[in-house]
């Protein structure tokens, strides 16, 4: 080896160790960074030339590259924060640095250290925006080809609006009385009972129920119009009820000798009493349309599934005696399912990828679907900007899967996929990485002296 070539070799070991201080100094700074992958620096000896022999070949010193393993999983962090979400596995978050972008500028990345901006939009502490597949009620994808990146869109918050729900189940639990006497005109007794229920619009109905005992272990139930629960009873009917259909605003109930419920006959209370409509059938839920809403409050007709109880069981009304001195119905329960407007107070993602809305009326509502990017060759991906990856040929076709889906990776909720640093073994690689950037750098030296002793000599 001449001195050139020592020179070189030297040179070249002072590029390399010097590019392995580099790798060890960013790993350092960004053990860290929410899904930072470490980089890696590798080497590869350079021969120059030869004489026809391995044992004479001439040194030219090192070569190196760099490299990231970016389907080396980090450890998975909880963090309790609604909107932090990790993939467990392999996959990317699809993202954007610009809401308008097209899907040839969308990127990839594993921070998921996500939170609504001023924008409405779910951004990482990294600028970039989440994009996600839009959802119909149930969290299913409403996009024709969910695996078509033209299916997504930036996950904005501003565009989903307050929320109402019309009541399409009502349940009651209570206990006539046994010992309650029979009704007699006009002496009595009646009990009233009422429950609320909620229009398309959110507006709230009162509807009024009048129990009369009928008979022994029969009784009868009237049910008034809705009126406006707001402007109070008296304020007029907001609409016409029905029950099943069959022009009746009365049941007859008759009662076993348990206390059970067991059949109910539909009719109407005219004249002080129960006018049968039909034939008594076994207890059990019924449907109750409520029309001409339109009229005054603006809402479409709805429909009730109203539940007493079920034949010969004490899951709805029971006829036990009264508690009290005075015969009087004992309310355990009166449950419906609609609420009334409410704003979007929240957001958070689950374990499934469904973003949900949370409103302050407890509806809670999904919206979008966040999918998996997937790649046969990840490390092919070129690093745009910290964790931010791009597509390119060497990284094959992307394919695009729900969480858990093929190979893609599962989606942690509330966590976040830590740095794949270890800070223990990045100081053993400087350690080695300075001690041969020294030597190099003594090599040098001696080289240049070298130099000197020869230029002397020839002088």
């Amino acid at each position: 080896m001449s001195l050139g070539s020592a020179l070189n070799a030297a040179v070249s070991g002072l590029q390399g160790q010097g590019a392995a201080i580099a790798a060890v100094s960013e790993n350092i700074a960004n053990a860290s960074t929410i899904a930072y992958k470490k980089r890696e620096v590798s080497f590869q000896s350079l021969v120059t030339g030869a004489s026809g022999s391995s044992l004479n070949a001439l040194g030219g010193g090192v070569t190196f590259t760099t490299s990231q393993n970016i389907s080396d999983q980090g450890l998975v962090q909880n963090t309790g924060v609604s909107t932090n979400v990790a993939i467990n596995g392999d996959g990317f978050f699809v993202v954007t640095d610009d809401a308008n972008n097209q899907p040839s500028g969308f990127t990839y990345t594993r921070n998921g250290d996500f939170t609504t901006d001023e924008n409405g939009l779910l951004i990482n502490n990294e600028g970039s925006i989440l994009l996600g597949q839009r959802t119909d009620e149930t969290g299913l994808v409403t996009a024709a080809n969910n695996s078509d990146l033209n299916s997504l869109e930036p996950i904005d918050l501003n565009t989903i609006s307050g929320t109402a729900g019309a009541t399409s189940s009502v349940k009651m639990e209570l206990n006539l009385p046994a010992d309650s006497p029979i009704y007699a005109f006009p002496a009595g007794p009646e009990y009233v009972t009422a429950n609320e229920m909620f229009d398309d619009l959110g507006v709230s109905h009162t509807i009024e129920q009048t129990w009369r005992k009928t008979g022994v272990n029969t009784w009868s139930v009237e049910y008034s119009n809705p009126y406006q629960t707001s402007l109070g009873a008296g304020s007029g009917d907001t609409g016409t009820l029905d029950i099943d259909g069959a022009g009746s605003n009365t049941i007859e109930l008759t009662f076993n000798g348990d206390g059970s419920v067991n059949t109910m006959e539909f009719g109407t209370w005219v004249a002080n009493a129960f006018v049968t409509g039909g034939a008594p059938v076994p207890a059990e839920p019924f449907d109750v349309d409520i029309t001409g809403l339109i009229a005054t409050t603006g809402s479409s007709d709805i429909t009730l599934d109203i539940n007493l109880g079920t034949q010969n069981l004490f899951n709805g009304l029971t006829q036990f005696a009264s508690n009290t001195d005075t015969p009087d119905i004992e309310i355990s329960s009166i449950e419906q399912d609609g609420v009334r407007f409410g704003q979007l107070s929240g957001v958070e993602i689950d374990g499934e990828g469904i973003v949900t809305a949370l409103f302050d009326n407890g509806v809670r509502r999904p919206i979008f679907q966040i999918p998996i990017a997937t790649f046969p060759n990840p490390g092919g991906l070129t690093n745009v900007k910290g964790t931010v990856y791009d597509e390119n040929e060497r990284a094959g076709v992307l394919n695009l899967r729900l969480p858990g889906e093929g190979n893609a990776g599962s989606i942690e909720a509330t966590s976040l996929e830590l740095s794949t640093v270890d800070t223990s073994d990045e100081f053993n690689k400087m350690i080695v990485a300075q001690q041969a950037y020294s030597s190099a750098a003594q090599m040098l030296s001696t080289v240049d002296e070298m130099f000197d002793t020869l230029i002397g000599a020839v002088r």
